[in-house]
Order: structure tokens, then C-alpha cells, then sequence
């Protein structure tokens, strides 16, 4: 049984509905019907399309043409007004949430010259129809925000589910099969040598074209105003894996880590669930999992203990970052990680990189 206390229809029914059932049920048309009512043709348009307030005059000739009480016209028309008011204010506080600007200046979206469009336009970003159906269709992603972000931090579900969107709308182009496990298990070597090219432009395709053969969408999308997530893996439905990875902190050995880290929720934690990093969330098992998959791939095992015994030296971290096949920043960034040295040490070794406009 539906409990009418709690329904909340995402749209709000003008009386001009009703009548222009009435009118198509009875085959009177608007300008017959304008005739009946003493109205012009323009104000009876105006009622239908719910732009003019029923008044109390109005109410008794619509009583008097189509039936039903005075009473019922007026609690229909000011149920109607308000359903629009109320989501009216739901559309505004949703927008508010949401990064706008950013999404512009990120080209996200076009410009946007008249704000009353800025709803239609951003709706159409999400693909949905409504603010209450983004608010379904994201409602797991406010939950696990809301449930494991630190009270210290402030994160917001709109920046957040924007960022995710976009990497969705890119990973669209990649065109790659389903998600194969095996296959993105054994392409981890190629990755992690990867590590060693400077230039993004010229790692990246090749990150995306190696992790697309193994059904894994890479997405690089800047993080807008609100989103402190650096990295971001889910399963979408069309069979593919998506891993959108932010370059938040904008130094090659955050990004790798944030990468593997990633590739290890892929691996060991399925396809049910959506995982974020960087919004300083509480530790999980699953995160720190995934935290200890990413370290043994950047660093394996077997060099664990050259690492932690690596002396604070330049020359000394660029010779066992060549000889185990990964950047120098890498290294510096689990030497600090182990508090081998401080992290104000040695960064000068590690890669830095800057967005474009």
C-alpha cells in the first residue's frame, strides 16, 4: 500500500492538466471552451499551461462549465503552486551543490548564458529527468560518503557525482570489451613501467590503451571545487570497468600509488561496489588491502628491506629506482611513507605536473 504521507512526485500537475483531459474527453476545443467561459482565447491558454492563478471568479465558472466544486478548482490549483515551489527550491539547493562553475570553466558544459536553463543543462549531465531521480540514482554515493568520511573534512556528494559523471561521459570513447581480470593481472608489469616516462602525454594513451584491451575504462578528470577524491573504480553497466583518477596532488609518485591502488579494488574486492580515494575516509580492511596491493607492486616484496635501508642520497635512490624499474619519485614517496625519511626530504627527486588552462 503506498503511503500517501511520504510520496513525493518529482513533478507538479497544473489544474490546466485536468482541464485539457476534460476538454479532449468532451472533444471541446480551447477556443470553444474560452467561449463557454467568458475568457479570451489567451487566458484560457494561459490556465492550461499553468502560468495563470485560478481564482475565486475563475473557480465558479470552471464549477459552472465542467463540473465539480469551487472548492475542489481552488485545492487544485494551490496544490499546484505548492509542488512547484517546493521544487523549485529543491532545483535551486541542488544546483548550489553542484560545481558550476567549474564544470564550465573545465568544458564540462557549455556556457550557460541564461540561469533558468542552468537546471535543464545539468540535468541533461547526468542524464536524468529530475533532481529527486539524480538524487536515486546517486543516493549509494551520498550514503558512503555521509557513513566514511571523516567529521573532519567536508566533502560534497553534487562535486563528487560530477567528477564521477564526466569520467563516466569519457570513458565512453574508450570502446573497449567487457572487463577480463586475467588479463588486467598480467598487464600490470607493462604498467608499472610506465612509471619511468616523464610526460603525461606521452604515458597516458598508453596507460589507456593497455588497461582498454584488459575491458578497463582510464579516465583522468581535474578534480572541481568540492571533490577532494584523488581516485574512484566501479563496475558500469555496460561490462567495463571504470578507473577515473583525479592527479589531485599532482606529483608522479601520488598518481602511480593512486593507480595501483585502484587496480587492486579491481582485482580483489568485485563488482559490486563503488570505492573512492582521497576523501580522507575512514580505513577499511578493503582500503588497506589495496593500499598493501599498490606497495607491493610499486616496490615487490623482495626489495623491501634495500628500500627501508636506502640512504636519504639523491644518487642513491636514482640507482635502486633504475635498477627495480620505477621513477624516483616512487621511491622517495615510500621511503616517506615508511618515515625512513622525512617528508620534507629528497621531493625534489620526485615528478611534478600542472593542468593546462
Amino acid at each position: 500500500m503506498v503511503d500517501r504521507s511520504t510520496f513525493r512526485p518529482d513533478w507538479a500537475s497544473a489544474p490546466g492538466e485536468t482541464i485539457a483531459d476534460i476538454l479532449a474527453e468532451r472533444q471541446i476545443s480551447p477556443s470553444e471552451f474560452a467561449g463557454q467561459l467568458g475568457h479570451s482565447v489567451e487566458t484560457v491558454n494561459n490556465i492550461l499551461q499553468g502560468r495563470a492563478t485560478i481564482t475565486l471568479a475563475t473557480a465558479r465558472s470552471l464549477t459552472r462549465v465542467l463540473g465539480a466544486s469551487v472548492e475542489f478548482w481552488i485545492s487544485r490549483d494551490l496544490q499546484y503552486r505548492d509542488d512547484a515551489a517546493q521544487l523549485a527550491r529543491e532545483n535551486k539547493e541542488w544546483l548550489a551543490h553542484l560545481p558550476l562553475g567549474d564544470m564550465i570553466r573545465f568544458r564540462w558544459l557549455d556556457p550557460i548564458p541564461q540561469p533558468h536553463k542552468e537546471l535543464d543543462a545539468c540535468l541533461r549531465f547526468f542524464g536524468v529527468r529530475s533532481v529527486r531521480q539524480w538524487q536515486d540514482t546517486y543516493a549509494n554515493l551520498q550514503k558512503e560518503i555521509a557513513f566514511r568520511t571523516s567529521p573532519a573534512y567536508d566533502s560534497h556528494p553534487g562535486a563528487v557525482a560530477a567528477w564521477i559523471r564526466q569520467g563516466e561521459i569519457q570513458s565512453m570513447a574508450n570502446n573497449c570489451p567487457s572487463w577480463d581480470a586475467t588479463a588486467f593481472e598480467a598487464s600490470l608489469p607493462d604498467l608499472r613501467a610506465l612509471t619511468r616516462i616523464k610526460n603525461p602525454e606521452l604515458f597516458l594513451p598508453k596507460l589507456r590503451y593497455h588497461c582498454a584491451k584488459a575491458g578497463v575504462a582510464v579516465s583522468v578528470v581535474r578534480a572541481p571545487t568540492g571533490c577532494r577524491a584523488s581516485g574512484a573504480t566501479r563496475f558500469l553497466p555496460s561490462g567495463q570497468a571504470l578507473l577515473l583518477l583525479s592527479f589531485r596532488y599532482l606529483t608522479d609518485d601520488h598518481f602511480w600509488f593512486t593507480f595501483f591502488h585502484e587496480a587492486g579494488h579491481l582485482l580483489l574486492h568485485g563488482q559490486n561496489e563503488l570505492f573512492l580515494e582521497g576523501i580522507e575516509i575512514l580505513s577499511t580492511d578493503k582500503e588497506d588491502e589495496a593500499n598493501a596491493f599498490a606497495a607491493r607492486i610499486l616496490v615487490p616484496p623482495s626489495h623491501k628491506q634495500d628500500l627501508l635501508a636506502l640512504p636519504p642520497e639523491h644518487k642513491a635512490v636514482i640507482r635502486f629506482a633504475r635498477r627495480i624499474g620505477v621513477s624516483p619519485g616512487i621511491i622517495v614517496g615510500q621511503m616517506q611513507h615508511h618515515r625512513t625519511i622525512e617528508y620534507d626530504q629528497l621531493n625534489s627527486l620526485k615528478r611534478r605536473y600542472r593542468w593546462k588552462g
